[in-house]
């Protein structure tokens, strides 16, 4: 038995990044997923690790900056899986040609795409599951924020700007929708995805992750299954039911505010 069997989990971005390892956590805890992704392929293929776990599974291609998409990938999920329980907001506009780019480097275009997919992305999602989150009695909704936009990161001022935004998001609507028993959380992680992962290794200072990651309490980047995904599995739980409004820094204390 799984914290979160009979659950359908909604995943967005699920194809890539911490998403990967995230949804196999889901599935290991009893999850029926819904993974929505950009690029069909990548979804696909997360689709077919999910069902290696005997959960139910669809993969549904979309583009969140579109309402449109948005409220079709809802619309299938109920097709396909019978209802929606729990919510994920992963996708992320970020990419290697808006990280590290100077304050004055960044242009409308960079904001205009980074706010559509980690901001609009999230706020369109959660429009579109909230009916159904209501008439059932309650959901969970988990927002994917970043330490980026919590520490002011140099290098990343959309990108920190959109995840702030995300935040004030959830606090929102936690402060809104707990009279229907849906509780509202944000994560902030810190996990060595694959793209993290080619990062690290092709970066021109051999020292580099030495130098961002080894000073922190626990001096790694956590596992995207193992560390972020059991954190996740649990604000989708019953476990989590008393708590709503909050953030949670998944960094192994790169972070803290203790």
């Amino acid at each position: 038995m799984g914290k979160l069997d009979g659950k359908v989990v909604i995943v967005t971005g699920g194809g890539g990044g911490v998403a990967r390892g995230m949804t196999i956590a889901l599935a290991k805890e009893g999850a029926d997923l819904s993974i929505v992704e950009l690029r069909a392929d990548r979804g696909d293929e997360a689709a077919r690790e999910v069902e290696k776990q005997g959960g139910r599974v669809v993969s549904i291609a979309c583009d969140v900056s579109r309402r449109d998409q948005v409220d079709a990938a809802v619309a299938e999920t109920l097709d396909h899986l019978g209802r929606v329980d729990v919510l994920v907001n992963n996708a992320t506009g970020v990419s290697l040609a808006t990280s590290n780019l100077a304050f004055m480097d960044h242009g409308e275009a960079d904001f205009d795409h980074i706010l559509g997919v980690d901001l609009m992305g999230s706020f369109h999602f959660m429009q579109a599951c909230f009916p159904h989150f209501k008439n059932q009695g309650g959901g969970k909704v988990i927002n994917f924020s970043s330490g980026a936009g919590t520490e002011r990161l140099a290098g990343y001022v959309a990108y920190a700007s959109a995840k702030e935004a995300v935040r004030a998001l959830t606090g929102v609507a936690a402060r809104e929708w707990g009279r229907w028993g849906i509780n509202v959380n944000a994560v902030c992680p810190a996990a060595m995805t694959v793209g993290m992962k080619s990062f690290v290794e092709n970066h021109p200072d051999p020292d580099f992750e030495k130098k961002a990651y080894g000073d922190r309490p626990i001096a790694r980047l956590g596992d995207p299954e193992q560390d972020i995904g059991r954190v996740v599995a649990f604000l989708a739980s019953a476990e989590s039911d008393y708590l709503t409004g909050q953030t949670f820094w998944v960094d192994g204390g790169g972070s803290i505010h203790a």
